[in-house]
């Protein structure tokens, strides 16, 4: 296979400050990454509390234009709701750039935050398939055209085109509709590990691995399901600082010139890849000042244009809602 260009994310360190997030982020959308993940879990990090990855994203949607905000939320132990009306509502504070990375840990220590007890992977496996079902068809719930704003008649919307979703999972149902207007993107992009594909049917399959052959194995695999975007996972140290690597991601230890050197080489597997620094604040000046103008001397390198949605930086179509065409999510 030949190389082609890549998209580029970037994991922003989930125990960043507000005030930190707002010098960094910017600097990620300078870059040309395509989006920043902020990574989120139902348990407090060490050493302290932070702020959930859904309102750090918010707190930054004003700072950027074009670079999408990807939060982590944990289906397990937020409620579906909630979750969709947090989500819609970045969509809408970013002007069309959010996205979910879904997160699912069924383990005893973060089902005991909820007051529940672990839950064994098939009970995770249909928690992830009820609760991304039920947020697609809540951001469904209200059609594209169903605000109206008729002053003469005192109207915000069209009754008609709100819709109830009467939804029914395992472990909860949820009558609909939603709170808040469909998003921008229609649905904000979903991003799931392959070990949760087949439940989330995301848009982008996070694939990780013990290698490259591991790499563009599973890759090769997540594409055969019919993924419409596969990014590599890979966990980047570019000074020895740092948070210990991460599980299941590809570990890259060296220069930027070596790490521009594996990109490309992934660019003949992958749309994309998601960077985990060791360091944000080591590592991110020498992804932002090094390894990404070079990817981009070489045409290796996609970067969003400024006012694009996610979508439209993916190349993803903008879903037609499931109410007008009658289908499923």
């Amino acid at each position: 296979m030949t190389s082609r260009s890549l998209h580029v994310a970037v994991e922003l360190d989930g125990e960043l400050s507000p005030g930190t997030l707002a010098g960094t982020v910017p600097t990620a959308e300078r870059a040309g990454f395509t989006f920043a993940t902020f990574d989120d879990s139902p348990l407090p990090p060490p050493g302290g509390l932070r702020l959930d990855a859904t309102t750090r994203a918010a707190y930054v949607a004003t700072l950027t234009d074009r670079l999408g905000l990807a939060a982590t939320s944990n289906v397990t132990t937020t409620e579906p709701f909630h979750l969709a009306a947090q989500l819609a509502s970045l969509d809408h504070a970013s002007h069309g750039r959010a996205a979910w990375v879904v997160g699912a840990d069924g383990s005893a220590a973060a089902m005991a935050t909820v007051g529940g007890s672990r839950l064994d992977p098939d009970a995770v496996h249909d928690e992830v398939a009820d609760v991304v079902e039920v947020v697609r068809r809540l951001w469904d719930s209200w059609d594209d055209d169903a605000v109206i704003k008729d002053v003469t008649t005192g109207r915000y919307l069209d009754p008609d085109k709100v819709h109830h979703v009467d939804f029914t999972g395992t472990r909860f149902s949820i009558k609909g509709p939603l709170i808040t207007p469909r998003p921008p993107q229609g649905r904000p992009v979903v991003l799931a590990s392959d070990a949760l594909a087949e439940a989330a049917r995301p848009d982008v399959v996070l694939v990780g691995g013990a290698g490259l052959d591991d790499v563009r194995n599973r890759a090769a695999r997540a594409r055969a399901t019919g993924a419409p975007l596969v990014f590599a996972e890979v966990e980047v140290r570019l000074a020895d600082t740092g948070r210990r690597a991460g599980q299941d991601r590809l570990r890259y230890t060296g220069s930027a010139l070596g790490l521009t050197e594996l990109l490309g080489w992934l660019a003949t597997s992958v749309d994309g890849v998601r960077l985990h620094p060791a360091s944000t604040a080591a590592d991110l000046p020498v992804l932002a000042g090094e390894v990404l103008p070079a990817l981009r001397a070489e045409g290796l390198l996609t970067s969003p244009e400024p006012g694009a949605t996610l979508r439209e930086s993916l190349g993803l179509t903008r879903p037609a809602s499931l109410f007008a065409t009658g289908g499923t999510a």
